[in-house]
């Protein structure tokens, strides 16, 4: 014999696909304070009830739930959506609730049976008055007291499970970075003079990597050679010295005093300072010493460097994450960040996170942004998709790409497509270079090179970057086939400066972007044929705000093309298009427009 419970009073209305949603509600979709965030639900009934539905919402800890009302989508009357404003970073959590309104359900039929031509609707007014509790006979008394009824509530109401947003600073999903070794500018106080001329840029962050002593063991000498001489200073990566270890400064760069004075200036000007976090040691280290079974030894008493085959790092050595010590490891590693934090630094670059275990990134940094929710951390995380996913999800503001290697017109648009696939949780940085990364198609490319991959990380992405000498074309490799710069500044001190033959276009660039609040969204792009390959060619934004933005890919050759608007597009038939690069206008419409580029050469065009 079947026996089973009844649930008869289970309620009738069903609530599914709530969005955003990050693995099933496991991970916290991510905004920026003061953007909507835009909740959907599918919400059916059995039968043909009419249902309602509402959203709530707080930041966590608060005591009362805010609610709004949704409505049916205008595309799917079974998809419901409301939003709300998060007007402060931390932690949200909403949820959505549906019913059954018997007031709605009634006035709908009853209009159907008007309609129909019934001439005897006394049955069904009785009903709507025993529903609303009230004594009439005529159905505009009814009516009067309906409309003064948002709602009666049959059933029992469904209520979807809470689900969170992560809600950070606006630098956290849109900014403008330079990254700069401050030892090539004579330390903080250098660093502090060009800030002014970074500002005049346009660039939100300027990253210094490690500021930190540098070991002598194993140091490496120009060029990353094993050979060295008494004048190498080393590479800063290396962590660690006599002088202190991941909470203390250089010497030749300055105290910490100096070091709050530059923090503090950066404010002053409207910049941040972001700071490397490398969780890895030079063998000098004072936690050497101190703290042996935070590291790996072999049996014969010594110390495995840091490698990452073909590339071998015999200056470092790597911390050992599940030892037996291991809990005060990650204490201490959270004290580092804790330190920082309390001397002004809001944002973190991560050096190599995806070599440590995922529990200690969300452990640390749930634990910061449940004190600190203003702390930005960006993963410099070069490894397999998936695993770089898994770190947005964990917690990670942004992430550094694959943009540098993604170069041809069907490389980019794939990539583009598959990166806003993951707009809840994963931000790209689209850095152009870096100390590590000199693409050969910079290297080979001229000017025209850098200009495209400027323009192209310019609009893409809402956040992009660059590394000191890109603004002067420095494109020389330490030797054929390899990424790594001539006389790079991670061995050796340069004389270090700000500016360069392509300042005028990143300038612009920075301009441009502020100015339309369509490069603060990566999901809002539509790749458009060109007839030509060499030119990639996109629409940005809808409605009133759009830019469309053409780029001819081939540095060393004029390009043309037939750059087709699609009628699917959100766009006037005929309007004027201003490139904001140049100033020009040109009479454009949907359809075939005719475009010419010289090399490397870029339309960022403004439809009016």
């Amino acid at each position: 014999m079947i026996t089973a419970e009844p649930r008869a009073a289970a309620p009738r209305v069903r609530i599914a696909g709530v969005e955003p949603c990050v693995d099933c509600g496991r991970y916290a979709a991510k905004r920026v304070a003061g953007d909507p965030v835009e909740v959907a639900a599918v919400v059916v009934v059995d039968g043909h009830e009419q249902v309602r539905a509402e959203l709530r919402f707080r930041r966590v800890g608060a005591q009362r739930w805010e609610r709004a009302s949704m409505t049916p989508s205008e595309h799917d009357v079974d998809r419901y959506v409301a939003s709300f404003v998060p007007d402060e970073t931390g932690t949200w959590e909403f949820s959505v609730s549906a019913w059954i309104d018997a007031a709605a359900t009634w006035r709908d039929e009853l209009r159907r049976k008007f309609e129909a031509g019934q001439n005897d609707l006394s049955a069904e007014l009785a009903e709507g008055a025993a529903l609303l509790e009230i004594d009439v006979s005529d159905i505009a008394e009814v009516e009067t007291a309906l409309a003064t009824t948002d709602t009666v509530e049959v059933s029992r109401a469904a209520l979807a499970r809470a689900l969170t947003v992560t809600v950070e600073p606006e630098r956290a999903a849109f900014g403008a970075w330079y990254e700069l070794f401050p030892r090539s500018f004579g330390g903080f106080d250098g660093v502090a003079k060009v800030l002014p001329e970074l500002v005049d840029l346009g660039f939100d962050v300027v990253y210094l990597p490690p500021i930190h002593p540098i070991g002598r063991t194993n140091r490496k000498g120009r060029n990353g050679s094993l050979t060295t001489t008494a004048d190498d200073p080393g590479s800063p990566w290396a962590i660690g010295a006599a002088e202190g270890g991941h909470d203390a400064v250089h010497p030749d760069l300055g105290t910490l005093a100096d070091f709050d004075r530059l923090v503090a200036r950066a404010h002053d000007v409207g910049i941040a300072i972001a700071l490397d976090f490398a969780l890895q040691c030079s063998p000098d280290h004072p936690w050497l010493r101190e703290h042996p079974d935070w590291f790996a030894w072999r049996p014969d008493g010594s110390i495995k460097y840091a490698e990452n085959p073909p590339k071998r790092y015999q200056d470092i050595v790597n911390f050992r994450f599940d030892g037996p010590d291991a809990d005060s490891l990650w204490t201490a590693l959270l004290g580092v960040v804790e330190h920082w934090v309390a001397h002004g630094v809001r944002i973190f670059r991560v050096d190599n996170p995806h070599t440590k275990p995922f529990a200690f990134w969300e452990w640390l940094i749930a634990a910061v942004h449940a004190e600190h929710p203003d702390v930005v951390f960006l993963a410099e995380a070069f490894t397999r998709p998936a695993a770089m996913s898994t770190l947005a999800k964990l917690g990670f503001s942004q992430s550094y790409t694959y943009f540098t290697w993604r170069n041809t017109r069907a490389e980019l648009t794939e990539y583009l497509e598959q990166l806003s696939t993951q707009a809840d949780w994963f931000r790209p940085n689209f850095f152009v270079n870096t100390p590590d990364i000199l693409h050969e198609y910079l290297q080979h490319g001229g000017r025209p090179a850098f200009e495209a991959r400027a323009v192209l990380a310019a609009t893409l992405s809402p956040s992009w970057g660059m590394y000191s000498g890109f603004e002067r074309g420095l494109n020389t490799p330490v030797r054929d086939g390899s990424e790594e710069y001539l006389d790079s500044e991670k061995y050796e001190i340069h004389e270090g400066a700000v500016g360069g033959e392509l300042s005028p276009l990143i300038r612009r660039l920075n301009e441009i972007r502020r100015s339309s609040g369509v490069f603060r969204r990566l999901d809002n792009v539509t790749f458009v044929d060109t007839a030509n390959d060499a030119l990639v060619a996109y629409v940005k934004g809808g409605g009133h705000d759009v830019v469309i933005v053409c780029v001819n890919l081939d540095p060393y050759a004029n390009a043309t093309g037939l750059l087709t608007l699609p009628d699917t597009l959100d766009l006037p038939l005929g309007f004027v298009a201003t490139d904001l690069l140049t100033g020009v206008e040109y009479g454009w419409h949907v359809g075939d427009n005719f475009v010419q580029l010289g090399p490397g050469g870029a339309h960022v065009l403004a439809v009016r």
